[in-house]
């Protein structure tokens, strides 16, 4: 007779519980913990997206949408991205937050045996949503400065990779990619015959250039790529990380496929939240990127003086070395003990030398929890 663990497919078997959620419950059973751990803005909700969402509420904008999304969301976003790219970026699909997009775009692209190619450190769900998708992950190492080496990534191109995955800025070191580099990965691709798959969720927060300048996206004027599928959303620029409202563009064949598999799966965003994300849109964020540089250089100010660490160019996260004697695995288990908690960075990657954490939190929290970290090292 089978036990209830017989019926678990192998494809649910292959995909490992996320380090972060276990931090994330850890945290729920602290008191008062230096939580520096979970990406998650420490502002609320702009009060014009709440009203927008209480008013689509109260008129009755409760039910289903088109599977696509809302048409003056997505008019409105086709607009800005398209006077931002220089050129028409084509319909866009509303998502259930940009890891939505990630699930529906990899779904859509990935066979069995297919390959997707990203640097190491990576955003946790690259890897075990290609292994649910039955693709490999071809996991290319950037260490120790956390850049796009062009070099590194070509010698890990095979017959069978399809995806090129870039997450600038990036979760979890910050670093942002330049223009040469961006201009390197266009050419790979091109060459290679790749689908770019570019995670911009937090394309907002850039720390070393002015606002407008620097990292716009793979298709931002003088860097077009018809292949590349771009995937943006509100929950780290408006803190709308519960209300799951993400955004994809890209190539039409792609987006087409994307919005049949959104019917059978997320169906479509939530319906009052699309309305709430379209007012969103008129709310700068200026203030909030000024706020996460000041903490951004108050925690690398504070963490360079004891830990071999990359300075942070975007995001809202730094990725520390730990000390020489401790694997990062060790070093996060004294930091907990010592009432702070943070990610080890084998969450992130194939090495446990590192660790992440979020600065989004405020000055007296980071303070105190550097104070302890470097006490610690």
């Amino acid at each position: 007779m089978r036990s209830a663990a017989d019926y678990i497919s192998r494809r649910a078997l292959g995909v490992d519980a996320s380090g972060i959620r276990k931090v994330f419950d850890l945290a729920a059973r602290m008191k008062d913990p230096i939580n520096l751990s979970i990406g998650l803005p420490d502002f609320d909700v702009p009060d014009v997206a709440k009203q927008a969402a209480i008013d689509a509420i109260r008129r009755g904008d409760n039910r289903y949408t088109q599977t696509q999304g809302i048409a003056p969301l997505r008019e409105r976003l086709r607009k800005d991205l398209s006077a931002e790219m220089g050129r028409d970026v084509g319909d866009i699909l509303i998502t259930s937050g940009v890891s939505g997009g990630l699930f529906l775009a990899i779904l859509a692209t990935i066979d069995p045996g297919d390959e997707a190619i990203f640097l190491d450190p990576y955003f946790v769900m690259y890897k075990h949503l290609l292994t649910m998708a039955g693709g490999k992950s071809v996991i290319v190492d950037s260490y120790p400065d956390f850049r796009f080496h062009a070099d590194r990534v070509e010698k890990a191109i095979t017959a069978h990779t399809k995806l090129l995955i870039l997450n600038s800025p990036s979760n979890p070191t910050g670093v942002v990619m330049d223009p040469t580099e961006v201009r390197a990965a266009v050419d790979l691709a091109r060459r290679h015959d790749l689908l770019i798959i570019s995670d911009e969720i937090y394309e907002p927060f850039l720390y070393e250039t002015p606002q407008g300048a620097g990292f716009r996206g793979l298709a931002s004027p003088g860097r077009l790529y018809d292949r590349a599928l771009i995937l943006r959303g509100f929950s780290k620029s408006h803190a709308m990380t519960g209300w799951r409202i993400g955004y994809a563009a890209g190539p039409e064949a792609v987006i087409s496929q994307m919005t049949k598999l959104q019917q059978y799966t997320f169906v479509c965003a939530p319906a009052p939240l699309q309305h709430a994300a379209l007012a969103a849109l008129d709310v700068p964020t200026d203030s909030a990127v000024q706020t996460y540089l000041h903490k951004r250089d108050l925690v690398f100010d504070r963490l360079s003086r004891k830990f071999e660490v990359v300075k942070p160019e975007g995001a809202f996260y730094i990725f520390p070395r730990a000390p020489a004697s401790n694997s990062a695995t060790d070093f996060v288990a004294r930091a907990i003990e010592n009432n702070v908690l943070m990610i080890p960075g084998n969450v992130f990657s194939e090495r446990d030398t590192h660790f992440r954490i979020s600065y989004a939190t405020s000055d007296e929290k980071l303070e105190k929890g550097c104070e302890i970290l470097c006490a610690l090292a």
